[in-house]
């Protein structure tokens, strides 16, 4: 795989960081800004929303950008957002920093999709992917632990410092190592933007979006809401949610490791092997989560499932989508973010219900069931060639 790949993960472990990292630090934000937990929850819908509303909107904003300026302007973007939260003392100035974040993110991801893909054959976009999404799933293992212990030695402004810390190697080597254009795979004069939008009229593309949507949405949905289910039906120490998250993501970056390998060339047997395993695991982990042993080894294979198949899914929204150079990469973004948003969403509403903290386990069983259907009525389009 090509340097400027690995570079653009780094960012991308920089970004995930904060995407992340809010979940164990929404108790400090709301005490020192003198607003209730519940108003500074409202930071991570604040930038998952602007995540989806953000990919589509920045990738237009910058198709005639080259790819190198796009990139480092989102990441200077990104960190000034950063910097400015951590010297704020008012929390509106606070939220709309994470607004101004995830639009950067969002710009940059979408930017880096369709970058990555032109840095790679045409046959090769899947591996490409891998490496791109290795920046979260490291991020999962080492940022957001590493953050939230940042944030209880010191404070949470530090954690947002570190981010921004975190941004300046990205910047330098997107300047250094990423070319201005990619590659003669996206020539300069591509196709305008209202036919790259028309492509959302393609079914098969709509229908690899959607299924993407759903698997990330069952992914977000029992992640976000692991740490009552380590301590309360487990019942295990504090200590256990870290190593808990710690296992998902070392899965999460076994998983879309392993199908980065396969997914261009048998996307099909990557998801009809893994999604019903997917499918499987959630209940399992529901019905085994008083069991800390069984507990630990099924959130280590359900990250490594979610990915495996989640990754592979957005592999095919790029190939769908070929005929958007420019927006391709957005399109996968806001598939990815659409779940992210609505699979928390859905998972909250179940903790009020008898299953109470294993709720969320059943809604993702749930949601990767509907996936399952929705790819059995739709023909199997993960399996169909490229066009």
């Amino acid at each position: 795989m090509p340097l400027p790949l690995y570079l653009l993960a780094v960012a991308v472990f920089a970004m995930g960081t904060s995407e992340f990292m809010l979940a164990g630090l929404v108790p400090d934000i709301a005490a020192d800004l003198d607003v209730g937990v519940g108003t500074a929850g409202t930071l991570t819908s604040a930038f998952a929303v602007g995540m989806v509303v953000g990919a589509p909107l920045m990738a237009a904003l910058a198709r005639n950008l080259p790819a190198r300026a796009s990139l480092l302007g989102c990441v200077l973007v990104f960190l000034a957002s950063h910097a400015a939260g951590a010297v704020t003392s008012s929390f509106a100035v606070l939220f709309a920093t994470r607004v101004v974040a995830a639009l950067a993110n969002a710009g940059f991801l979408a930017v880096a999709l369709t970058t990555a893909a032109a840095l790679v054959p045409p046959d090769r976009k899947g591996r490409a992917l891998a490496v791109l999404l290795s920046g979260t799933t490291v991020a999962t293992i080492a940022g957001v632990p590493g953050g939230s212990l940042l944030g209880t030695l010191l404070d949470w402004r530090a954690t947002f410092w570190a981010v921004a810390a975190l941004c300046l190697p990205a910047a330098a080597g997107i300047l250094v190592g990423v070319p201005a254009r990619p590659g003669p795979r996206v020539p300069d004069a591509g196709p305008p933007l209202r036919a790259e939008l028309a492509r959302l009229g393609d079914r098969r593309l709509l229908t690899v979006m959607l299924l993407g949507a759903l698997v990330n949405a069952a992914t977000f949905a029992s992640f976000t809401f692991l740490a009552p289910v380590v301590t309360g039906t487990a019942g295990l120490g504090e200590l256990w949610v870290t190593v808990a998250l710690v296992l998902f993501g070392a899965g999460s970056l076994t998983g879309v490791t392993v199908a980065g390998r396969l997914s261009d060339r048998r996307p099909g047997a990557v998801v009809a092997a893994c999604a019903p395993a997917l499918f499987l695991g959630w209940p399992a982990l529901a019905l085994l989560a008083d069991r800390p042993a069984a507990l630990l080894l099924l959130v280590f294979a359900q990250g490594a499932l979610s990915f495996a198949v989640g990754s592979t899914l957005i592999t095919r929204v790029l190939y769908a989508a070929s005929g958007a150079p420019t927006m391709a990469g957005s399109y996968a973004t806001a598939a990815l973010n659409t779940g992210a948003t609505a699979g928390p969403l859905v998972a909250a509403t179940a903790l009020g219900t008898p299953a109470g903290a294993t709720g969320p386990l059943w809604v993702s069983g749930g949601l990767v069931g509907v996936a399952l259907l929705v790819g059995a009525a739709l023909g199997n389009p993960v399996s169909r060639p490229a066009t």
